[in-house]
């Protein structure tokens, strides 16, 4: 049984004196923030007993922060996955200390948001949302934004005239990708089918204007079909899936720049039709995993959720701290790209 690492080990770990630990650990006299974190990453690192004690010390001077956000479908796994990241990078900020006040949109009606919204922002010092593009929600960011509330569009952007900052994906690069993909696997020239769950979810309108701009400029001999709008509905976009299939014996590519994807995902799964079709669809999800094991899907373009909300979450202590002055207005990601040999 290996030894229980002491006072003395942990000195020596962090480069300091056992007198400094134990200033750290008693708080007897002040210790600089750069050498208590030192002390707190060598306990963290040699599994010593009161490593919590060490953060809690650490962190006990920090600004503490209520940070609101406002997302899409609790029932979705992405958002679970989402509402998950935000919470641990809150947990794990190093230069405050915080709570997550997280509520969901049921629907996309402007009214909902707007009350959902102004629910989250009366218990939050700053918000961020996953919402449509929509004058009243507008307005709504503008009066938060009148009282001192900095408001941020997350995923899509929303509100740009009056929001703080949108972080993200590119998502007009991200439509491209998935055009160049269809356009570089694709067997041979055919048709490409869209699905949006909203034009008023700006990221998803991009993305479709990104994918045609490709095909465009780039592989013309390939026709864009009319975009199918399913209302981030697994069902609708079950139902257009094999209408679709049925319709156009030449469908090649399939792009889902939104929800839904269960629906379509399903509605491959049931027609085995023997023609090799190009679909790509957005973040990695129990859903997608499966389906890209299974050859159904052929590319996921996904977003990286811990280092958006980490970011996230920095911006929103920053504007806090700052002023909305100092932020950047968009902040842009990397977009990972999922097949089925990396999953």
């Amino acid at each position: 049984m290996s030894r229980r690492p002491t006072i003395t080990d942990l000195a020596a770990a962090a480069g300091v004196s056992v007198a400094t630990v134990d200033r750290v650990l008693n708080a007897r006299h002040p210790v600089r923030e750069a050498t208590a974190r030192r002390v707190y990453e060598a306990a963290s690192t040699i599994g010593y007993h009161a490593t919590e004690l060490v953060r809690h010390r650490l962190n006990q001077n920090l600004p503490f922060y209520r940070l609101g956000f406002l997302l899409q479908r609790p029932e979705q796994h992405f958002y679970q996955a989402l509402a998950q990241a935000i919470s641990a990078a809150i947990e794990d900020a190093v230069t405050f200390r915080g709570a997550a006040r997280i509520e969901y949109a049921q629907s996309q009606t402007p009214a909902e948001v707007v009350a959902k919204l102004k629910a989250v922002a009366a218990r939050s010092q700053a918000v961020a949302m996953v919402a449509i593009d929509h004058p009243t929600i507008t307005a709504a960011v503008a009066e938060l934004r009148d009282t001192g509330i900095p408001v941020f569009s997350l995923l899509s952007d929303s509100a740009d005239s009056v929001r703080t900052a949108y972080i993200g994906l590119d998502n007009r690069k991200s439509g491209r990708t998935a055009g160049w993909f269809i356009a570089k696997t694709a067997k041979a020239p055919g048709k490409v089918a869209i699905f949006v769950g909203s034009h008023r979810f700006l990221g998803q309108e991009l993305r479709e204007i990104g994918l045609r701009t490709y095909f465009r400029e780039n592989a013309p001999e390939f026709e864009v079909l009319d975009t199918l709008v399913n209302l981030e509905t697994p069902a609708i976009a079950h139902e257009a899936m094999l209408d679709l299939l049925k319709r156009h014996k030449d469908l090649t590519g399939i792009y889902v720049a939104g929800g839904g994807m269960e629906g379509v995902v399903a509605a491959l799964r049931e027609e085995s039709t023997g023609r090799r079709l190009v679909a790509v669809c957005p973040e990695l999800t129990p859903v997608s995993r499966s389906a890209l094991a299974d050859h159904i899907i052929q590319a996921v373009i996904g977003t990286p959720l811990p280092l958006l909300a980490e970011r996230l979450v920095g911006l929103m202590a920053r504007a806090l701290e700052q002023g909305e002055s100092e932020l950047p207005a968009s902040i842009y990601l990397p977009f990972d790209i999922y097949i089925s040999e990396n999953i």
